[in-house]
């Protein structure tokens, strides 16, 4: 198959979106597939043996890490010349709805995706009003494609009550290679805790967005005696974080990768994860991959992943003394913490790219069969 793949976001850009579509592409073009990505100029050419067509663009505003690519005439010359098969959109928004609209004007069978809850994130940035608005723009936007994966049941549930059709769920996957218990580092864990490695360690890997709603970990942390927290990754609300954390013993890391980072979860002892608005929450697999157990809001995507009692903890997103009494419970105990760290990983080998993308490549042949679905 020849797909041509729109994306928002692509390298070097750093989250979960693009891990997936790392491994997504990789593995297609290891099936004998071949990738053309469409996505906003990060200045690569080629990822993995696929063709990079970069898009220039502008930085957001309020996420400079992000560009609004817009879409032009010179994509229409890159598909001709390409022939895909299928056009595959993902978080169509800007740069996306240029291949919904080459996929109507050419004939060629659409398949979107949606990894990020954008409604959501709206009241996160004072936009909250604007939710009815953007669910009717996305109805627009995903309804035109013959499928719409979702990446956990909650989301597929979410999509189908507001009137997105022909929804199905995209399975999971973790590199479980990069993330392993092997890589528990005592210099990572030092480095993490600012040479404290006796002391209780949490660890949140991620986007430091306002949508995370990081500062709900604070609470927790002080409530722990001697307790260290490690914040890795970066985003628009870092400062705002740093201000807020100040006089904590919260170690601002910046972004890690690869072994690195798979050190730096199987090092911590808690992985601590607050957010209300994930799809499903990439970085809670990489976690429980690395043996890591996790205490995780009990939201979205989440609870696909996490299993109560055998391999984290899910805790009321509107009880913050439910997150300090999970994480105080999983502390308190080791020899639970131990079993807590086997089935995490046990649950983690369940999954991996190479399925999740041969699951796509089904999906794919079967959209490829069918004749044409009409947008309602």
């Amino acid at each position: 198959m020849r797909i041509a793949l729109f994306t928002e976001t692509f390298l070097p850009k750093v989250d979960g979106i693009v891990t997936r579509l790392k491994h997504t592409v990789e593995h297609l073009q290891r099936q004998g597939h071949q990738v053309l990505i469409f996505s906003p100029d990060g200045g690569l050419t080629e990822y993995k043996g696929a063709i990079v067509y970069g898009v220039s663009g502008l930085p957001l505003p309020w996420y400079p890490e992000l560009k609004m690519a817009f879409p032009s005439p010179a994509l229409r010359r890159e598909l001709n010349r390409f022939k895909p098969d299928l056009i595959h959109v993902v978080n169509p928004a800007i740069l996306g709805l240029g291949g919904i609209y080459y996929a109507q004007k050419l004939n060629i069978p659409l398949v979107a995706s949606y990894h990020t809850h954008l409604p959501k994130y709206l009241e996160y940035y004072g936009l909250g009003n604007l939710e009815g608005l953007l669910w009717f723009l996305l109805r627009q936007a995903h309804n035109r494609a013959r499928l719409n994966l979702c990446t956990s049941s909650a989301m597929v549930q979410t999509l189908t009550d507001h009137g997105i059709h022909h929804t199905d769920l995209w399975q999971r996957g973790v590199d479980t290679e990069t993330f392993h218990p092997r890589l528990e580092s005592p210099d990572m864990r030092s480095r993490l805790t600012q040479g404290h490695p006796e002391d209780p360690l949490l660890l949140y890997v991620g986007r430091l967005g306002a949508e995370k709603e990081i500062h709900r970990i604070k609470p927790i942390l002080q409530a722990i005696p001697n307790a260290r927290l490690a914040l890795v990754g970066d985003g628009p609300n870092r400062e705002n974080l740093e201000k807020y954390f100040a006089g904590t013993k919260t170690n601002f890391i910046g972004y890690l990768a690869g072994k690195e980072l798979g050190s730096a979860y199987a090092s911590a002892d808690v992985f601590i994860f607050p957010s209300r608005t994930e799809t499903l929450g990439l970085v809670l697999l990489e976690a429980m991959a690395a043996g890591c157990p996790v205490v995780a809001a009990n939201s979205g995507g989440i609870p696909d992943i996490v299993t109560p009692g055998k391999n984290g903890y899910l805790f009321d997103p509107q009880d913050e003394l439910s997150a300090i009494a999970a994480t105080q419970q999983l502390l308190a105990n080791p020899q639970q913490r131990s079993q807590l760290r086997q089935n995490a990983r046990q649950e983690s080998e369940r999954w991996n790219w190479s399925a999740a993308t041969q699951q796509l490549s089904r999906y794919y042949e079967n959209v490829l069969g069918k004749t044409a679905i009409a947008a309602p």
